[in-house]
């Protein structure tokens, strides 16, 4: 799966990365020509394939050095550089022969890889997986929000006690209901996140304050460090989480911090000095457009799936001539 994904990126990229590396005559929407180049600024992923994408098994960050035992760490890791992943695949192939994926997968997760031994970017000028995989704010704030806040409060308090206290909060302008509680809850939209988030701004407070300013469109240096105070307020009162028994396993209580996603917090602040405010990352109009595009039509129209590329081939050539016009 790893490996087809990468060989089917550096297919279709190819030409980006030539553009990248020797440019390239494009011209604007009113028939300007200009000289373009094409670097890797910006790969919108969820935490999964951005794992895929560094090249790195989910107990390593994707973009520092940290490993699982140390996403509890209340501050940053050095960025793991593309030359660094690169020597540690180069070593890793000198022990196994990468052809023998089940020997070579053996050695690989020994330097913390997942199996990948030509990673797409590795050819793209410039690129480093520690500045083009962008922190993003549906999967990694509202996701983690729902994975993890949310269950540490229906641990300590009870299911029960949550969905009675969800069911008698009167419904504000905008707001979502939730008259039969959350627990329950199936197909649950960034919208109902958001939602949610509102009520549990007392409940896990600095963490949600940490999601809820780093989402500002613009920042100067003193809302950064806002930013900044908010997510060490988290780390520093979060063994009454543990405390409290709020972290649950499959196997009881947990006392770990195992939290990948909780580690890629700490990349926020230097994701905005680099790249700018992440709301402009969103991925929540390629989410919505999967299911309007891909998902709606699969149910709605029986047709083979060739049908659909080509409607949709279609489609952009008519957006293309009208823009053109």
């Amino acid at each position: 799966m790893e490996r087809h994904t990468s060989t089917s990126l550096n297919f279709v990229l190819k030409p980006l990365k030539v553009a990248a590396a020797v440019g390239v005559m494009m011209s604007d929407p009113i028939g300007n020509l200009h000289y373009c180049f094409t670097p890797l600024v910006t790969y919108i992923a969820d935490t999964p394939e951005q794992s895929l994408l560094a090249c790195t098994n989910p107990k390593a960050s994707p973009v520092s050095t940290a490993m699982c035992k140390e996403f509890r760490d209340p501050f940053p890791h050095p960025s793991c550089t593309a030359g660094r992943t690169l020597d540690d695949i180069e070593w890793a192939c000198c022990q196994a022969d990468p052809d023998d994926f089940e020997d070579f997968l053996k050695v690989a997760k020994c330097y913390y890889l997942n199996g990948i031994h030509k990673p797409f970017w590795r050819d793209w000028p410039l690129s480093n997986p520690s500045r083009f995989l962008m922190l993003e704010v549906l999967h990694h704030f509202h996701h983690l929000f729902w994975d993890h806040d949310l269950q540490w409060c229906s641990v300590v308090l009870g299911s029960a006690e949550i969905n009675y206290c969800f069911s008698l909060v009167q419904m504000p302008v905008r707001y979502c209901s939730f008259e039969e509680g959350v627990s329950k809850l199936k197909q649950v939209t960034g919208h109902d996140h958001c939602a949610m988030q509102r009520y549990f701004l007392v409940a896990i407070s600095a963490l949600l304050n940490f999601h809820y300013l780093a989402q500002m469109p613009h920042f100067d240096n003193d809302a950064l460090s806002r930013v900044e105070v908010a997510l060490q307020a988290f780390h520093n009162n979060k063994s009454g989480i543990i405390t409290s028994s709020g972290r649950q396993g499959c196997n009881g209580l947990l006392q770990h911090w195992e939290i990948l996603k909780l580690e890629l917090l700490q990349h926020v602040v230097p994701s905005i000095y680099a790249s700018g405010a992440i709301m402009q990352w969103m991925a929540d109009v390629t989410e919505h457009a999967h299911v309007t595009e891909i998902k709606q039509p699969a149910c709605c129209q029986k047709s083979p799936s060739g049908k659909r590329v080509v409607n949709l081939s279609q489609e952009a050539r008519v957006a293309w001539w009208r823009v053109r016009v």
